[in-house]
């Protein structure tokens, strides 16, 4: 058995010992809960929730399966007073409230979030941050408006470059690198990104109220990039002349990217090419020599999915798998494929790998220089067969 297989054996045992644990926390935390498949809590404070992966049987992910990912307290928000503020290089400063922001066009748009460590419990040696499995990624139908109509009426200055986001979400971190005191989580994006047709501030989540645990009464949603440029909460947009050097984009999310032989840190923002495997799930028990239906999901950010694989001989041979939907930008796209389970019992390795558009293909091997975010590299499945 290869060094890597016989690791992601380890960590599988070791989850595996703790299920009866996390079951239980997960039951109580999986608000509307109706009996069937629930959230795992990754952290109790501030509360992290993972979508149960291995459920994975409908493009649009329900809302109360959806995951939750909290840098600080969840903040309580009243509708009746909270009021959206946008300022900085504008000609027209703006003090919005709930109201006034569904006067504007209703948009509405699926798109695919997916937050930047998920897939972290697969680092060896284990990296700070949430341990999230394949879980920390969902889909929904989200309804709002654009930013960009903000924007417009906020009359951006010719000067500006950036749009700062920030959410009611506060506190102090206290693990290396700390913050300067007590800080709100924000992110910026750059003018053109923040006019795309893809990003929203959205109030509705799946049909329903955006709920709290997702950033009642307004968040963004930043198709294409990973969660953190999502700001949930939203009380301030900010435009800026110069780019902003926020905790979360230039101490925390942030990879290295090589310029001249020399490191220099990025901030993390385009989600890159992936795909997972739901089911079977690791260490799952299927029959031999009877017909398995091997399901995942595969997703691009701003591009397109361009053809999925997958293996079940550790990666010895490929074959393409049947997709769902004509894959999109933005969004995932569900897959199958029928596996003829070997008659012979012992152990088979799943692997499944994704192209994109632009000819992009899932790394087999781990770049360091990501970090402790970015997980895209190919990752086993080992199934029992008996």
């Amino acid at each position: 058995m290869s060094e890597a297989l016989h690791w992601h054996r380890r960590r599988f045992l070791q989850s595996a010992a703790a299920l009866p644990w996390l079951g239980s926390l997960a039951l109580a935390q999986d608000q509307g809960g109706e009996g069937g498949p629930a959230r795992i809590v990754r952290e109790y404070q501030p509360r992290n929730l993972e979508y149960p992966f291995a459920s994975l049987d409908q493009p649009i992910t329900p809302t109360r399966l959806f995951y939750v990912r909290n840098h600080f307290p969840e903040p309580a928000l009243d509708a009746s007073t909270w009021r959206l503020k946008v300022e900085g290089a504008v000609e027209k400063p703006l003090e919005l409230d709930l109201a006034s922001l569904k006067q504007l066009p209703r948009v509405e748009r699926v798109v695919t979030l997916e937050c930047a460590g998920n897939g972290r419990l697969f680092l060896t040696p284990t990296e700070r941050g949430v341990q999230w499995d394949t879980g920390a990624i969902g889909t929904a139908q989200w309804s709002g408006v654009s930013l960009g109509s903000v924007l417009d009426l906020a009359k951006v200055k010719p000067p500006a470059v950036e749009v700062v986001l920030e959410g009611a979400d506060a506190g102090e971190v206290r693990s290396d690198p700390r913050s300067p005191g007590k800080i709100a989580f924000a992110r910026s994006l750059p003018l053109g990104k923040a006019r795309a047709p893809e990003v929203l501030l959205a109030y509705g989540m799946n049909g329903e109220p955006l709920p709290a645990a997702h950033g009642f009464p307004l968040r963004a949603v930043v198709g294409g990039w990973y969660g953190m440029a999502s700001i949930k909460w939203l009380t301030r947009i900010l435009v800026v002349e110069q780019p902003f050097q926020g905790f979360y984009q230039s101490l925390d999310y942030t990879y290295w990217e090589r310029q001249n032989g020399l490191p220099t840190l990025k901030p993390i923002t385009a989600m890159q090419v992936k795909s997972a495997i739901a089911r079977p799930a690791r260490g799952e028990v299927v029959a031999a020599g009877s017909k398995y239906v091997v399901r995942g999901a595969a997703w691009a950010g701003e591009s397109a999915v361009a053809r999925v694989e997958l293996s079940t001989d550790g990666g010895k041979s490929w074959q393409p798998v049947k997709l769902s939907s004509k894959p999109e930008p933005f969004v995932w796209t569900l897959w199958t494929h029928e596996w003829l389970v070997p008659r012979v019992p012992g152990t088979a390795s799943l692997m499944v790998r994704a192209t994109d558009a632009q000819g992009r293909t899932q790394p087999m091997q781990r770049d360091p220089d990501r970090r402790n975010y970015v997980i895209t590299h190919v990752v086993p499945t080992e199934v029992q067969i008996r």
